[in-house]
Order: structure tokens, then sequence, then C-alpha cells
């Protein structure tokens, strides 16, 4: 599969990206992750090795995008869930301010 990932054209396979993870190991994972195989590399590790070009010459987005479409499983770090609404109870509460246990 042809894909441009830092402005620049890559033939990508399926089997070319397994071969050329084998015997790189992961580094912790941080953010947005690819599976290849059993185990979980950073976005920016897999482009690293897979264009051997400089981490910040490309995105991980395109990086994720190019894996995608080559099958591989992509986990993107989930945004914090947004915290609860209080009940007017619950805001009258926390504006009182919690009861002191003497």
């Amino acid at each position: 599969m042809r894909c441009v990932i830092a402005r620049f054209p890559f033939e990508l396979t399926k089997a070319g990206v397994l071969e050329s993870m084998k015997g790189i190991k992961p580094e912790p994972v941080t953010g947005q992750s690819v599976i290849i195989g059993r185990r979980h590399y950073p976005v920016k590790q897999v482009g690293q090795v897979i264009t051997r070009q400089d981490r910040r010459d490309f995105s991980a987005a395109e990086v994720l995008r190019a894996m995608a479409q080559l099958g591989f499983t992509c986990r993107v770090v989930p945004k914090a869930a947004p915290l609860g609404i209080l009940s007017p109870m619950q805001h009258a509460s926390a504006m009182l301010g919690t009861p002191v246990n003497a």
C-alpha cells in the first residue's frame, strides 16, 4: 500500500511492517499506540522504525492512518470523562463545605 508520511511516499505492507518491528523492544506507551503481533508500540516508535526518519518529521496521525489501513489495531488515548453534574443539594453542600468530624 502506498502512503505518504512526512511528505515522502512509502510502499508499506503488513508483512513488511511485521518484519521491520521484529526484535524491536517496545518503549513504554504513554499515548497513542499500535498493536503489532502481541506487543503495544508507541505510534512514533513505529513510524521511526518503518520510515527511518526522525520522530519530529512526522505526526502520529499519519502513522495511525497508515497502520489502520494495513489492518493493525490502533489505540487512541481516551479523553478524560467529563465531571458529573451536581444536583442542587450536592452543590449547596459543596458550597457549605464538608462537615468536620471532631
